[in-house]
């Protein structure tokens, strides 16, 4: 496996650490919400470099099923938070 793609992707798991930090101290659902889409865009991108690196076809479907189920979040999210009657957050 190439070494710069190897660093990429340990860079890429080192930025979800500040994620899960916005996940836990987030003052809005929308902040939590945009890290956890930082989580789904970083799992994605991992995966693609891991398939690349390994020549494994697999993992980027796997990253293809990923990005379609954040998309998915984010649209269902946006849906009940946002949504007309709906009580906006106020933590």
């Amino acid at each position: 496996m190439n070494v710069l793609l190897l660093g990429v992707a340990t860079f890429l798991l080192f930025n979800l650490a500040a994620g899960l930090w916005r996940v836990m101290r987030g003052p809005t659902a929308a902040d939590r919400m945009l890290a956890a889409q930082l989580f789904g865009t970083t799992a994605v991108a991992v995966l693609l470099l891991l398939a690349e690196g390994m020549r494994e076809a697999a993992l980027r479907d796997i990253a293809l099923v990923f990005a379609l189920l954040a998309a998915v979040a984010a649209v269902a999210f946006v849906r009940r938070v946002w949504s007309p009657g709906a009580e906006h957050d106020a933590d």
